[in-house]
C-alpha cells in the first residue's frame, strides 16, 4: 500500500516521519510542548499563506486570462477548485492565528505572554507586531473574502452589481493580505532570531 496515492495516507505519513526524527534526535531531555504548537503553527500557516499566493499570483489571473480568452475554464475552476481551496484557506487562517496564540501564551508565562505581544511590550514588540498583522489578515479572511467569495462563486445568491462589487472587495483582501504577510512573517521568524538589521 502506497501512503502517497491518498491526501490523508501521504498526510499520515509525513506525520510519522516527523515522529521517527524527533524519536531519533531527541536529546532526551523532555516534552518541548512549545515546540509542538510552533511547528503545527509553521504547518497550518504555510498552508494559508500558500493559498494566499496561490490566488493571488496563479488562480486569479489564470481565471482573468481564460474569461478574456472566452474559454470555460473558469466555470470549472470556480466550480471545483476555489471552494475546495477557500474551505482550506479560511480555516488553516483560523487555526494557524490560534496556534499563535498558543505559542505566544507560552513564550511569555501564560495570558501575559498574549497581552505583551498584542501591546507590544516585555520584548514582545517584534513578533507582537507580526501578531497583530495576522490578526488583521484573519479578520481579512472571515470577515471580507469569504463572505465576497460566496457571492462571486454563486454559493449566495447576489446580483451582477453586487458580484461585480464582491470581486473588487476580495481582491482587495487579498492583495491586502498578500502584502502584510511580507512583514508579518518577518516578525515570526526576528522574535527568535533577530532583525536583519
Amino acid at each position: 500500500m502506497n501512503p502517497l496515492k491518498s491526501l490523508s495516507g501521504t498526510t499520515i505519513a509525513g506525520i510519522v516521519l516527523a515522529l521517527i526524527m524527533t524519536v531519533a534526535l531527541s536529546s532526551g531531555q523532555g516534552s518541548n510542548p512549545l515546540e509542538f504548537v510552533v511547528w503545527l503553527h509553521v504547518i497550518l500557516g504555510v498552508m494559508w499563506i500558500g493559498l494566499l499566493y496561490y490566488f493571488n499570483f496563479v488562480q486569479v489571473p489564470a481565471v482573468g486570462q481564460a474569461l478574456a480568452d472566452g474559454d470555460p475554464g473558469p466555470a470549472a475552476i470556480n466550480k471545483y477548485v476555489a471552494p475546495r481551496a477557500l474551505l482550506y484557506f479560511r480555516w488553516a487562517a483560523l487555526l494557524t492565528w490560534l496556534t499563535g496564540l498558543s505559542a505566544l501564551a507560552q513564550l511569555g508565562g501564560g495570558h501575559q505572554g498574549i497581552i505583551d505581544a498584542f501591546l507590544l511590550s516585555n520584548g514582545m514588540a517584534v513578533i507582537g507586531v507580526g501578531a497583530w498583522l495576522g490578526t488583521i489578515m484573519l479578520f481579512n479572511v472571515w470577515v471580507l473574502i469569504w463572505p465576497n467569495q460566496k457571492k462571486i462563486l454563486g454559493m449566495k445568491e447576489a446580483t451582477p452589481e453586487e458580484i461585480a462589487k464582491a470581486k473588487v472587495v476580495a481582491l482587495m483582501a487579498s492583495r491586502t493580505n498578500t502584502m502584510l504577510s511580507i512583514p508579518m512573517l518577518l516578525g515570526m521568524t526576528a522574535h527568535a532570531h533577530g532583525l536583519p538589521f
